[in-house]
């Protein structure tokens, strides 16, 4: 009887490490993405720049500490004169760093249209090599009011121009609307007209929710146009045009989401004022 059980009891042993062995060969990535119950959530820094100047490190850890795992930069030689302009005195590999440190992962930073011109994309590239970006966001052309639909396309074949470089380096360019892009320009809606005019390999979009005020919705835009989009910026809106936190206003997030997969977007990034920040990231971890 003993013997019968003392047998079992090493065949049952034999198949566990076994087992054992098989998972502890696989690679570690299975392991993170098992462990990982909460989807990668980022913020753009643009709202918090004032803070960022005054206490980079310190900022970024307590962002961090309210869930969230990814940045989203802003130029610092781009944006010096609206905010950025502390950071742009410091080395780019303490920048890169300082995020590290805070727990953070910086796959995406926003660039002003005049960086991406031909005498200074080369320098731009390396400094995203440098801070070990994936994506090199346009955040739009801030061409003037009297611009014609003709004066965006050609932006727009500008931008093709300079991502075909950024593509060779092993980066991907993307282009981030405003509320001007969705407006009706000479017969046409804006947004679109770029839309057809991007090369679909080297222009990827990155899609702000806020145009909901507008009437547009995001998920609509997932769905129409597939691969398109690489990631996002999310905020959310009350009825009578007033920002709340995510989930607490009229966007469908569950819609949102769904649709997003289909769009190709990879990245998210919460665009709030900072006392929206913590409920932002509370809602979207327990979607």
């Amino acid at each position: 009887m003993h013997s019968i059980k003392r047998r079992a009891f090493l065949h049952t042993t034999a198949k566990a490490a076994g087992a054992f062995l098989a998972l502890s060969q696989l690679p570690s990535q299975i392991f993170a993405a098992a462990s990982a119950n909460k989807m990668p959530l980022g913020f753009q820094t643009f709202t918090v720049r004032d803070m960022l100047g005054k206490d980079f490190s310190g900022t970024l850890k307590m962002i961090a500490g309210m869930g969230y795992q990814l940045t989203e930069m802003c130029s610092p030689k781009g944006y010096e004169m609206i905010g950025f302009g502390p950071l742009a005195k410091m080395k780019t590999a303490d920048i890169r760093s300082i995020i590290t440190d805070a727990g953070l992962i910086c796959p995406s930073c926003h660039f002003g249209f005049g960086e991406f011109a031909e005498d200074k994309i080369d320098e731009r590239i390396e400094f995203s090599h440098q801070l070990g970006l994936n994506q090199m966001i346009c955040s739009t052309f801030w061409l003037p009011k009297t611009a014609t639909i003709n004066d965006y396309l050609a932006a727009a074949d500008k931008l093709n121009k300079a991502a075909e470089k950024i593509k060779k380096a092993g980066l991907q360019a993307g282009f981030h609307n405003h509320d001007f892009e969705f407006q009706i320009l000479d017969g046409e809606l804006i947004y679109d007209a770029l839309l057809k005019r991007f090369d679909p390999d080297l222009v990827k979009l990155q899609f702000q929710t806020q145009v909901i005020v507008h009437g547009y919705k995001a998920s609509d835009y997932f769905k129409k146009f597939p691969g398109r989009f690489i990631s996002s910026h999310l905020s959310d809106w009350t009825s009578d045009k007033k920002e709340i936190a995510i989930g607490k206003g009229v966007i469908d997030w569950k819609e949102y989401f769904a649709a997003a997969k289909t769009a190709g977007v990879k990245e998210f990034f919460v665009e709030m004022n900072l006392d929206k920040f913590k409920d932002s990231a509370s809602y979207i971890h327990e979607m």
